[in-house]
């Protein structure tokens, strides 16, 4: 029990899973883990959170790794440092860092990490009596490959460790230890671009397919990962050499069964199995719809905005974005911001924070 306590005050600080509307209770679709649920990368920050189908850069890994080979630089890295409940904490945050290399004209590969520190977590019991203070740390480690099938369609996969550590020893009798797991991600892309990059691109993405994880010995008592279906479609007009403009829409479906609201039906769902939860989740009603658009002069000044909706079971978000991006030779500075939105309860834990993030590419 204390551990599902524990599990759910992390998530709330993450996932902002607690919402209500006219005085009901909603049940929302939690998972474990839900790091690997944040925006990792400023440029899509800055469009609604979309990134599954607009042009590729170092941080496509984390969207679509099949667009990888279609990257005009054959090598390139990125870091984000993006705050976390900035607001109410200073310690909280989500730092990523990735990149690809292009082995020829046909196949990539790449690699990528992300880090949350949840900063400090005070635990407490049913009685809301404090027992201690627990610094909880996650972190991904991600390799991928991806290789062309022709000049317009892409297939890509890439292979995650995921590690949780959220408390550890014992308390009340009980022993915890950090959570394992291991998840994959499959893709496609599909560009119908011409040479000047005008046109339409698409893309699919299956994230995060794999065990479940369990912070005891107990193996009746591990949590779902948050396993996702992504399918996004981007056109992208390009008026001159000066000027051109890219508009997305991305949908994504939660692919984890609803949490039951009695105690009597917990057993049936932690005894699901992976492959049965994804069956299951069609009817959890998980949903968020993505808008982004970005335009772009003389490819060194970027300027973007988004908006993004979640659905009640997803956790009710709705918010705006705005971001830029600078290039400087190889090197590209994107920022982005999310306008806050909502009431307290169902307010976006990214408010009023600015994120940060750099990417170098290596030229032909």
């Amino acid at each position: 029990m204390m551990r599902k306590l524990l599990i759910t005050a992390v998530s709330i600080f993450c996932s902002g899973v607690l919402v209500a509307q006219e005085n009901n209770s909603i049940n929302i679709t939690t998972t474990a883990v839900p790091f690997l649920r944040i925006s990792p990368d400023a440029r899509s920050g800055g469009m609604g959170d979309a990134g599954i189908a607009i042009s590729p850069d170092a941080n496509s890994v984390f969207y679509n790794q099949a667009k990888m080979p279609f990257a005009s630089k054959p090598t390139a890295i990125g870091a984000t440092y993006t705050p976390w409940l900035k607001e109410v904490a200073d310690n909280m945050y989500l730092a990523t860092l990735a990149g690809y290399h292009q082995l020829d004209q046909w196949q990539s590969v790449s690699a990528s990490l992300r880090y949350f520190n949840a900063g400090d977590v005070s635990m407490v019991d049913y009685s809301g009596n404090k027992l201690q203070t627990v610094r909880p740390r996650e972190f991904s480690f991600d390799l991928g490959y991806s290789r062309k099938l022709s000049d317009k369609i892409g297939l890509g996969i890439a292979l995650r460790y995921i590690s949780s550590k959220l408390v550890t020893g014992a308390v009340n009798g009980t022993s915890y230890k950090a959570g394992n797991a291991v998840a994959a991600d499959l893709s496609a892309f599909y560009t119908g671009a011409g040479e000047n990059g005008s046109g339409w691109t698409a893309g699919i993405s299956l994230s995060n397919l794999g065990s479940k994880i369990g912070y005891t010995e107990d193996d009746d008592n591990k949590d779902f990962l948050p396993a996702g279906l992504g399918v996004g479609v981007a056109y992208t007009e390009v008026w001159n050499d000066d000027n051109k403009m890219t508009f997305t829409v991305q949908a994504d479906k939660l692919l984890v069964p609803k949490v039951p609201l009695t105690l009597e039906e917990m057993p049936g769902y932690r005894n699901k199995s992976v492959v049965s939860g994804w069956f299951d989740s069609f009817d959890n009603n998980a949903l968020q719809l993505a808008f982004g658009t970005e335009y772009i002069f003389k490819d060194q000044l970027y300027l973007r905005l988004g908006y993004n909706s979640k659905s009640y079971s997803y956790g009710n978000w709705q918010y705006v974005t705005a971001g830029a991006g600078v290039r400087f030779s190889t090197a590209m500075v994107n920022f982005s911001y999310l306008v806050p939105t909502g009431d307290k309860v169902n307010r976006n834990p990214l408010g009023n924070t600015v994120r940060l993030g750099f990417v170098v590419a290596i030229k032909k």
